[in-house]
């Protein structure tokens, strides 16, 4: 093999990025999350901080009072909406079920996202077990509504 000064500058140019991705990786991340206030409406419930794609805080979720038994997917959002919230994601609902499992009957729950592969389905939770999958909109299920508090 004949050593060239372009294959050491490609060699040298594959160490350079190793080094950058294990000094990246080894570097401490420092969370910075401003103190806040938050009034709770009575009934409403703190379900924590939810993060956002970066890892950073996004926003925090508030779970509002009342629930709505046997709807469909459709009904269950107009419900939310009627309560200034709207049905949870299935991330909101995996933080519900960690921090508030006592707030839900164990049961199925709408969460806000449809399925998507098949238009007629939406996912829910069972507040049992926390099994997420998904269900025909038109199904009976309950509902709660959250609201998110934004972080600027």
């Amino acid at each position: 093999m004949t050593i060239t000064l372009e294959a050491i500058k490609a060699e040298h140019t594959k160490f350079a990025e190793m080094i950058a991705a294990f000094e990246k990786q080894a570097a401490a991340t420092v969370y910075h999350v401003a103190a806040a206030s938050i009034t709770l409406a009575p009934g409403e419930r703190y379900a924590g901080l939810v993060l956002g794609e970066n890892g950073d805080a996004d926003y925090h979720l508030i779970l509002l009072p009342g629930e709505v038994e046997d709807t469909n997917w459709e009904a269950a959002g107009k419900w939310a909406a009627e309560r200034g919230g709207v049905l949870p994601t299935r991330r909101e609902q995996s933080l519900l079920f960690a921090n508030l499992k006592g707030e839900f009957q164990s049961a199925y729950y709408w969460s806000g996202q449809q399925h998507e592969k098949e238009s007629g389905w939406a996912w829910c939770q069972n507040f049992y077990d926390g099994y997420q999958h998904g269900y025909r909109k038109v199904s009976a299920l309950r509902a709660r509504a959250v609201r998110r508090l934004i972080l600027q």
